[in-house]
């Protein structure tokens, strides 16, 4: 296997190696990347409220002989919102597009679907239909995907006692509602 301090946590080592191994040294570039994106997003916005607020004989005074014309102070914010409310637009008529209709069977399967097999035969083990063998008290079973049969056949099945009484339910409002229509 290996040195049990070179060994990581797992279930045949549960303890932590001591002494805890050395971290690595890892790069700050991701800091330094951070500090010139802040910074410089930082700075545009202040140029940028700068532009939008000085009267023009203050920014001549600076130095500045070229910029571009105020009116895209208020066009640059307005372009912005437009382009957001547009990006969910269009995620959303994506999405739309993409969806199956209700009679398409992808609605109901794939090519990546994990259906249990069937049994071999009827005769072989008593659950030998990995869907009953499921049903055992002591089982872990196996993840498969349910076929949309077996799945009706025990949420609506007329002898299943949820629909029963739920049937039964309904029948009584419905007499009572028409027994009240006819008083």
């Amino acid at each position: 296997m290996g040195d049990s301090n070179t060994e990581p946590t797992s279930p045949r080592s549960p303890l932590a190696p001591f002494p805890p191994y050395r971290i690595q040294e890892r790069s700050r570039a991701p800091e330094i990347y951070g500090f010139v994106a802040y910074t410089s997003t930082s700075v545009l916005f202040i140029l940028y409220v700068l532009w939008a607020l000085l009267p023009d004989s203050w920014i001549l005074a600076i130095g500045i002989d070229w910029y571009p014309n105020r009116e895209w102070a208020n066009l640059l914010p307005a372009y912005s919102a437009i382009m957001v409310i547009l990006t969910y637009f269009t995620y959303w008529a994506l999405a739309l597009y993409l969806t199956p209709s209700f009679e398409s069977l992808s609605t109901i399967t794939d090519a990546r679907a994990h259906v249990a097999e069937a049994p071999v035969s009827s005769t072989s083990e008593k659950f030998s239909n990995p869907y009953l063998a499921a049903a055992l008290p002591d089982a872990i079973p196996h993840m498969y995907d349910l076929p949309i049969g077996l799945v009706n056949r025990i949420l609506y099945d007329v002898g299943s006692p949820t629909v029963r009484s739920g049937s039964t339910r309904q029948r009584s409002t419905r007499s009572a509602s028409s027994s009240a229509a006819t008083k």
